[in-house]
């Protein structure tokens, strides 16, 4: 099954399955983020939109989620935020490097199937010395984990991975550096992580982040129209998002 049509089903479970149990968690980590005006900050992989009621209002917000079920249940949860709303892969995102302040990946990088590329591609798009506020399951290097190890391949051919190594994605995304890495619940499984963006240091192992790796979105707005078309997301410098037709994703 994949990804995209494992959480059009669970899309209509996800808050009851996911939102009491971390939502201590979830408000944890996002006290972290800076609430001044003028900030642009992309929520990669939003989902339901548990985050939203938990924003500072003052920043402008990008969300984006593999699936239309997800966005659907998280466009009224928006209130008074300043929130674009876009239909995109987070493991070959579609706008221009720097294009964000700072980043939140909740609940994304021990779901989507390639960690590295979805951690690359979001230090891609945030400017630098940008922050990337993470919480999400993960192991550490030389952890047993058994149960979670034998649990991964059911596991993640329904929703989630349970087997992903920080560490080993981190050292392959040579622009980000971990400022701040504490437990979040279920004894340190999951972790509250910052990183910073130090530069735009890419080698010959990232180059698969280039443009030409880049996704196609689709634009989502509160409309019935299904013939609408992506349009661009402003910026101070130029536009995120070239306009493009709408057309299906390859499925994860």
């Amino acid at each position: 099954m994949s990804l995209r049509s494992s959480y059009t089903r669970l899309a209509p479970f996800y808050d009851a399955l996911v939102g009491p149990v971390l939502a201590r968690a979830r408000r944890r980590s996002l006290e972290r983020l800076p609430r001044q005006n003028g900030l642009h900050i992309f929520l990669n992989g939003i989902g339901t939109g548990l985050d939203l009621p938990l924003l500072p209002p003052a920043p402008h917000y990008t969300a984006l989620d593999l699936t239309a079920a997800m966005l659907a249940r998280a466009r009224p949860r928006q209130q008074a935020l300043q929130v674009q709303w876009v239909q995109g892969d987070s493991q070959r995102l579609p706008f221009a490097a720097s294009s964000f302040h700072h980043a939140v990946l909740h609940l994304i990088l021990a779901i989507v199937p390639d960690t590295v590329a979805a951690l690359r591609e979001t230090a891609r798009v945030i400017r630098t010395g940008g922050r990337i506020y993470v919480l999400d399951k993960f192991l550490r290097r030389g952890d047993a984990a058994l149960l979670r190890k034998l649990l991964n391949p059911l596991a993640s051919r329904i929703a989630t991975r349970t087997d992903v190594v920080f560490e080993d994605a981190l050292d392959q995304v040579r622009s980000l550096r971990i400022v701040e890495d504490r437990p979040a619940f279920a004894g340190g499984w999951f972790r509250l992580i910052t990183l910073e963006k130090t530069g735009d240091q890419e080698g010959p192992e990232e180059s698969g982040s280039s443009s030409s790796r880049r996704g196609h979105v689709h634009q989502t707005m509160p409309t019935s129209n299904d013939t609408a078309i992506a349009t661009s997301i402003s910026s101070q410098t130029s536009p995120l998002i070239a306009a493009q037709p709408l057309r299906k994703f390859v499925d994860a």
